[in-house]
């Protein structure tokens, strides 16, 4: 495995006495794609400023390409950033904003040709080289701000929420375009977002944040399918938490009824988090479930209908399935024990799930 091209050692950060970042550790890969995502405040767009250098470290260290670059201002690193708010210059046509830290860097006149056709072909924008910024969309405006950042030939591109302000549509597409770029380029891409879906689609590693920590780091399928704490499991899409007691190895006991899972080492007698997502619940006949309940609630999301289950406890279970059930119909609720993901109750509040509060 190739050596980390970024190291943040043990890095701490506050604003007015406020800590941002606390002791944060992270490594990057080269030609990766790292998505650093959670809520607004926890750090990430911190962490972000502090990889591209417009923000200094507290405490730690910043480590590229096996250099401590902690120190170096941000036109001395090998990497470029691409903000929300696009930061094109408006005086000046697509041409001249593609050419801006070409020209800065004194590169010959017919370099700096080639590197505009170059990036206009790249984000598929042949020919726009004398339009005015104020004549393309959104979108367009969002690929000429990553032509000016790609033609720099960046070893890090670092993006802050640049799909934030478009449409959905627009931000689909988009998406494809940067994966497209990142496999084409071989650029490392750091990526901050909020959308936990933007994040599963583009990441090839997501980096999930909540109050200066990193609650956990993995693939898009291990963040989803096996988040370590409730914080993640509620982050990232849509689940069922709940309180469940431990009774042995592979027995977790839910509201009174006994259900078989996977999980082990818990020991026994012992309180949990218990999550199971909205897709792995299969609705059958009472008799049928472990659980019995009636549908309380019913919309169609063209893909699955989404309904509410509720138990006689009064807890309402989210169920998607391609197979409607109507509001009023009594149910069982059964799960296969590899869909149920047990965890250790929150150690602090930060691992608690989203507005969740105990």
């Amino acid at each position: 495995m190739s050596q980390p091209l970024i190291d943040l050692v043990h890095i701490t950060k506050s604003f007015d006495g406020d800590v941002v970042l606390d002791d944060l550790s992270l490594s990057v890969r080269e030609n990766s794609f790292v998505t650093l995502l959670g809520p607004s405040g926890c750090g990430k767009t911190t962490t972000l400023r502090i990889i591209g250098g417009f923000e200094s470290p507290d405490k730690g260290r910043l480590i590229f390409a096996g250099e401590d670059i902690t120190k170096l201002p941000p036109n001395k690193r090998q990497l470029n950033t691409v903000f929300q708010k696009y930061a094109l210059f408006p005086h000046m046509n697509i041409a001249d904003n593609i050419a801006f830290g070409l020209k800065i860097k004194n590169k010959p006149k017919s370099y700096i040709q080639d590197k505009i056709k170059y990036a206009l072909r790249l984000v598929n924008l042949n020919g726009f080289e004398n339009r005015s910024v104020d004549s393309l969309s959104g979108g367009q405006q969002q690929r000429i701000a990553i032509a000016r950042a790609i033609v720099n030939e960046p070893k890090v591109l670092l993006l802050d929420e640049p799909l934030g302000a478009l449409d959905l549509k627009l931000r689909q597409d988009m998406q494809y375009e940067l994966i497209r770029l990142k496999n084409e380029l071989g650029i490392t891409f750091i990526y901050v977002t909020h959308d936990q879906e933007e994040a599963l689609t583009m990441s090839d590693t997501i980096v999930v944040m909540n109050q200066g920590y990193i609650q956990q780091m993995g693939s898009p399928e291990q963040i989803y399918n096996e988040p370590e704490n409730a914080f993640v499991a509620d982050f990232i899409g849509e689940s069922n938490i709940v309180d469940g007691l431990m009774l042995r190895d592979e027995l977790v006991e839910i509201f009174g009824a006994k259900f078989a899972c996977v999980d082990k080492g818990f020991g026994c007698n012992q309180p949990v988090d218990v999550v199971i997502r909205p897709e792995d619940i299969d609705l059958v006949k009472p008799g049928d479930g472990a659980l019995q309940g009636v549908v309380t609630h019913l919309i169609f999301k063209g893909v699955h209908y989404e309904m509410e289950v509720t138990t006689p406890n009064g807890f309402e279970w989210l169920v998607h399935s391609t197979d409607m059930v109507p509001v009023g119909e009594a149910v069982g609720i059964h799960v296969d024990p590899f869909d149920i993901q047990i965890m250790n109750k929150p150690a602090s509040e930060d691992e608690q799930a989203v507005g969740v509060t105990e």
